[in-house]
């Protein structure tokens, strides 16, 4: 577990600290969609988890702060090996990743020998390595478009991604049983009284969403899709299904618009706001800076095992490998 701040902060200018830090460390600060508005105003990038990785990658900065969870800060350091990677609160971590473990997803490959693995990238550095093609929730359409469709297939950890892709695609994937949190949380009933409200204000949901969800939607995308559908609807009311802190930039690009997170089973709860998301705050933010810590640390032969599937998922993302390429890692 990581220790809780005790310091007293209160005197302290945090958004400057911040500022200042991230110049002596020449940092970039990295947030995702789902990180709370104040940090998201003053990241250098915000967007979704593999996005950014990469865009830190190609910049010049000896430290990566990376504002979201742990996956995605691994995600960071395998591509960025000679940086300094901290993640503010190293307990932010994820229900589908925490659905995985590197152990038993390996037994599970075992008994399926025959099957190749697409494995979702919210999971574990570890699972990663045992995958043959990592997706994002923007590139699995066209990553799974390009396995021959006699090719057995394990998907994981997301069920609820996985049998979308098996709807959309008519496959038969193996799927892994895990879920996340958030998106397991929003309400049927809840979204059909929303829709009643606002008739003819179309729904953008996350393929992490149930079905019952999912069925509902005028669009189906990821964080950063679900955005870019936000900025091209030609209406002035728009439901989002997935976590609600993403509506923070839709409201920047979009004032005049109105967006509504939503709903769980009561109508009103907080239960579709990532708790891991959460455990990112300005204070840690300010510390990691301060004693670059908590760090991610990885071991060689795993991180070059993790960065050949995803390597694999940019090349196929970009049409450069061919289906005669797709075997087992």
């Amino acid at each position: 577990m990581t220790a809780p701040i005790r310091e007293n902060l209160s005197g302290l200018d945090l958004r400057a600290e911040i500022d200042r830090l991230r110049k002596e460390r020449n940092a970039v600060i990295l947030a995702h969609y789902y990180q709370k508005p104040e940090i998201q105003d003053l990241a250098d990038f915000v967007g979704d988890s593999l996005e950014l990785s990469r865009k830190a990658a190609e910049t010049d900065a000896d430290v990566i702060a990376f504002c979201g969870v742990k996956f995605m800060a691994e995600t960071a350091k395998i591509l960025s090996p000679e940086k300094i990677v901290v993640l503010p609160d190293m307990d932010a971590g994820c229900s589908l990743e925490d659905s995985c473990p590197p152990e038993q997803f390996a037994r599970f490959r075992a008994a399926h020998p025959d099957h190749i693995a697409l494995t979702y990238i919210n999971c574990s550095a570890a699972v990663k390595a045992l995958s043959d093609i990592i997706v994002t929730s923007s590139s699995a359409e066209t990553i799974i478009s390009q396995i021959p469709e006699d090719q057995p297939i394990i998907f994981g950890p997301d069920r609820h991604l996985g049998g979308y892709l098996n709807r959309k695609f008519g496959r038969e994937m193996l799927l892994w049983p895990g879920v996340c949190i958030v998106h397991e949380a929003f309400s049927e009933t809840e979204l059909l009284k929303l829709k009643a409200q606002h008739p003819g204000a179309p729904v953008a949901a996350h393929p992490e969403c149930p079905p019952h969800i999912v069925d509902h939607a005028d669009y189906v995308g990821s964080t950063s899709g679900i955005l870019q559908f936000a900025k091209s609807f030609p209406g002035d009311t728009l439901i989002v299904a997935t976590e609600p802190h993403i509506i923070h930039q839709m409201e920047l690009a979009l004032p005049e618009k109105n967006f509504i997170g939503a709903p769980g089973a009561d109508g009103n709860c907080n239960c579709n706001i990532c708790p891991y998301m959460a455990l990112n705050t300005m204070e840690k933010l300010y510390v990691a800076l301060r004693d670059l810590q908590p760090r991610i640390e990885m071991d060689e032969e795993l991180r070059l095992a993790a960065r050949k599937s995803l390597d694999r998922m940019l090349e196929m993302a970009s049409g450069t490998v061919g289906k005669g390429d797709l075997g087992r890692a």
